[in-house]
């Protein structure tokens, strides 16, 4: 069942992305009153607007209730836990030792930098630009 449901709800995906890329903009109908020639369309001469919009809101229908049901499978299949509560919680620990002492090379042209003492007891200078 929730197969059937994604299989639909990915069609009625598709479907909805093509009718609206169907209607035609708002600036279209400004176009026509130059002379564009574009007033003539397949769905009449009221232009493609109430039915367009009317299956455009029917499939928005259909894509919304796909939408609830998957969510509605999806949570009955769920033990109640979250996905973070199941992750393993990793800390990353790093050794003192492994921290780098040496300063880097300053950069072509600018001031040398104050080397950094591994202690910490001089405060890092920021480089002038």
């Amino acid at each position: 069942m929730d197969l059937i449901v994604t299989v639909a709800h990915i069609i009625v995906c598709l479907t909805l992305i093509f009718v609206v890329l169907l209607q035609k903009g708002s600036g279209a109908d400004m176009g026509s009153a130059f002379g564009g020639g574009s007033s003539e369309s397949v769905f009449g001469a009221r232009g493609s607007g109430s039915f367009l919009g009317k299956l455009t809101a029917g499939i928005a229908t259909i894509y919304m209730l796909t939408s609830l049901t998957l969510a509605f499978f999806t949570n009955k299949q769920g033990d109640g836990v979250s996905v973070m509560e199941k992750a393993p919680i990793e800390q990353k620990v790093v050794p003192v030792e492994a921290v780098p002492t040496s300063p880097l090379p300053p950069k072509s042209g600018s001031q040398e930098s104050t080397p950094v003492e591994p202690s910490g007891s001089k405060p890092i200078p920021l480089p002038s630009e």
